[in-house]
Order: structure tokens, then sequence, then C-alpha cells
């Protein structure tokens, strides 16, 4: 017994000290021990072929829903901005005939003193001048009907009329209503009378 008794003590010793890892009961080498572990881990069950279809479903499945999300998104926000442009594209334009406004304003306090016509006259013409010239900076520009040929792309007729000489027969003898043109583009036509 006293064999066992020392190995006994021997045996807390070495759980006492970490410098010796060895255990005196144990048969195997440290060796052999590190095989074993290499065995136990190389016999850890590898994923089947479904769970690594079931993992790659998975993160395809994650990466469509980011996309499709991030799209969302993206189509939101584009929605957004064309509302918010459309509710603006005309500021500019707005904002320039501001003045044109407060010209009138200014015409209509000064209309109520007024004793003499002309210079209520000459206040207006000069209104309607700077109008125009806002307009045309914007793009805006008149037709010229009178005298030219009858063209249904540019032109309504409103009626005929007997042509006074027979150079305005199909041509443009009178205007009822001015068209304009807008970056070169017919914004409204011009209502004209026709000689026949």
């Amino acid at each position: 017994m006293k064999f066992n008794d020392m190995l006994k003590k021997k045996k807390k010793e070495n759980t006492d000290t970490p410098e010796n890892l060895t255990d005196v009961t144990n048969d195997t080498n440290p060796v052999e021990e590190q095989e074993q572990n290499e065995e136990t881990q190389q016999a850890a069950p590898e994923p089947s072929a479904e769970d690594k279809f079931k993992e790659e479903l998975a993160l395809a499945n994650d990466k469509y829903l980011r996309l499709y999300a991030e799209f969302d998104n993206f189509r939101r926000r584009t929605i957004k901005e064309r509302e918010d442009a459309r509710k603006l594209e005309g500021k500019d334009l707005i904002v320039s005939l501001l003045s044109v406004l407060d010209d009138f304003e200014r015409g209509i306090k000064a209309m109520e003193t007024a004793t003499d016509v002309i210079p209520v006259k000459e206040g207006v013409a000069l209104i309607q001048h700077k109008l125009k010239n806002i307009l045309a900076q914007k793009g805006l520009a008149e037709m010229e009907a009178i005298g030219q040929p009858f063209d249904a792309d540019i032109h309504e007729a409103i009626t005929n009329i007997p042509a006074p000489t027979d150079d305005l027969k199909g041509k443009v003898v009178d205007q009822m209503e001015k068209g304009y043109t807008l970056n070169e583009k017919v914004v409204r036509f011009a209502k004209v009378i026709v000689g026949s």
C-alpha cells in the first residue's frame, strides 16, 4: 500500500504544479494524445450537401431581400423627387414674374390718383414690355401670322373671307389671337382668318 499512497501523493503534486503536465497513471504520451485528438477532429461529421445547399439558399435569399428593399427605397425616393420637381418646375418663371405683378399693383395705385390718362397708358405699356421680355428670356416667342401662307401645323383657321387682293388667297388675312412658341415648339396656335 505504500506504493499506492506514494502514487496518490505524486498525482496530487502533478495537479498542483502546471509545469508537469504528464500524468503518471496515464499510459499514453503527449504525441499519442495529439494524434488521438486529430483523429477525433477528423471524425467530426462534415456538413452534407443538403446542408450546404440550404446555407447557400439562405444566403441567396438574404441577398435578394436586401436588394429588393434597396430597390424599393430607390423607387420611393425617385417618385418623391419627381413630385417635388413637378411642384417646383415653374418656380423660376413665377419668381421672375413677381416683379411684373408688383408693377401692376403700383400702376393700380397710381391710377387711383391719376388725372391724366397718358402717363397711365405709358405705365401699362412699360409693364407689358417688361412681361414680354421676361417671357422671351424663358423661350417664349410670338408667331408672325398676318401675310403668311396658311399652315395647319401652326395656325387655326376660324373662318374664310374673300381675299382683298389675289396675292392674299390662301394666306392669313387677319389674326384674332396670337400664337406662341416655347423653345420652337407651338404652345398656342394662332387663330386666324384666311383669304379665299
